[in-house]
């Protein structure tokens, strides 16, 4: 990817309804709209629209396609149904996670895999050097629309624009079909904590699809919204964010992402390092935290143990935090010592060299 930011072909629409547009993963994207709160609440409430074009596109082809797909990744994609959908981490041999994907299964000679903006290079190269048997990868990020639609009228507000083909989508299923008139792909997936859709298209029918979504929507409370909320949205429903929550150092295991590490479905990459993990057992976690004295941790932020001071050496640093609009509290996700450190446990959080307490929640934050 050059050095020129790219935009997706909802630019100038999004900029139009107010969009404040910020530098996100190589991209042009909006950060808010009518702001962070009330699109969060909005989409809580009613729904919420989301270009997701960023997000990236490879396709699995081939004799060998599902077997490789299986090998790339740590959940079971060969115990999926066609049309089925998987959250799966991609790991390196040290299990360490390249990164967190979705993995649709179409059948055993196609698979795409949905991975994120940030990573397109490095996900790329991994997928290409790892290829094993009869498979052609292929790259459609950048000829690939998305849209999310999420929230609880998500799904009367499709239901008004394509018919009733897709109110019975089951969890993490999809179909290939239409969205007002155009082909699209309809996945009942999201990244928000709510029910909802994501639509993939063509780029070139991407602004018409979005359109025909709000101008129905909008009778019923839909919002554009960007990644501020977004933000907010996936942690208050702890999902994980690269970057922050998950990385090449975090594993599977150590990210309490346990369930989607199927050690018995065959050999994976990075499957002997997790092995070898889970017999020693994992010596830090990540947790759920609410703030129990005044102050907001953000990512980076030192953790140091009850009574010490600002300058003691950290336990951990924050991975993300934030304001929940939801639940009116300060909240945030962390890896610290997994014995110690149990729902009810206490730490402190250096903020600006001052520290605050928190403590140790139970997961997810909000559940709907």
């Amino acid at each position: 990817m050059n050095d020129k930011l790219r935009r997706t072909p909802l630019y100038d629409e999004l900029k139009a309804r107010g969009g404040k547009m910020v530098p996100f993963a190589g991209y042009e994207m909006p950060v808010q709209f009518a702001g962070i709160k009330a699109e969060h609440e909005a989409v809580r409430t009613r729904a919420g629209l989301f270009d997701v074009t960023h997000m990236c596109e490879f396709w699995l082809e081939g004799p060998d396609a599902l077997e490789y797909a299986h090998y790339l990744v740590t959940n079971d994609i060969k115990g999926l149904d066609d049309g089925q959908v998987a959250y799966t981490p991609m790991c390196l041999a040290s299990g360490g996670i390249v990164d967190d994907l979705l993995v649709y299964r179409f059948s055993k000679e196609k698979v795409l895999l949905v991975v994120n903006a940030a990573n397109h290079d490095k996900d790329w190269d991994h997928v290409k050097k790892n290829v094993r048997g009869d498979v052609e990868v292929t790259d459609k990020s950048y000829e690939t629309g998305q849209l999310a639609l999420q929230g609880p009228a998500a799904v009367e507000i499709l239901a008004e624009v394509v018919g009733e083909r897709y109110r019975d989508l089951g969890f993490f299923r999809f179909q290939d079909g239409e969205v007002a008139g155009r082909p699209a792909l309809v996945s009942r997936t999201g990244y928000t904590g709510e029910d909802g859709y994501e639509i993939y298209c063509a780029n070139e029918d991407l602004e018409h699809i979005f359109q025909q979504l709000m101008k129905v929507g909008e009778k019923k409370g839909l919002s554009p919204i960007g990644l501020g909320a977004r933000d907010t949205l996936r942690l208050e429903a702890k999902l994980c964010l690269y970057g922050n929550d998950i990385d090449e150092t975090t594993t599977p295991l150590e990210a309490a992402l346990g369930w989607t590490v199927k050690l018995d479905a065959g050999d994976f990459l990075g499957r002997d390092a997790l092995v070898a993990q889970k017999k020693e057992g994992v010596q830090r976690r990540l947790v759920g935290f609410e703030m129990i004295e005044r102050g907001i941790a953000r990512h980076g932020y030192p953790i140091v143990a009850d009574g010490e001071g600002p300058d003691a050496g950290p336990l951990g640093t924050v991975a993300s935090g934030a304001p929940s609009p939801t639940l009116g509290k300060n909240i945030g996700l962390a890896y610290l010592p997994r014995k110690k450190y149990k729902p009810g446990a206490t730490f402190q959080v250096v903020i600006r060299g001052k520290i605050a307490r928190a403590q140790v929640v139970k997961t997810p934050f909000y559940k709907r």
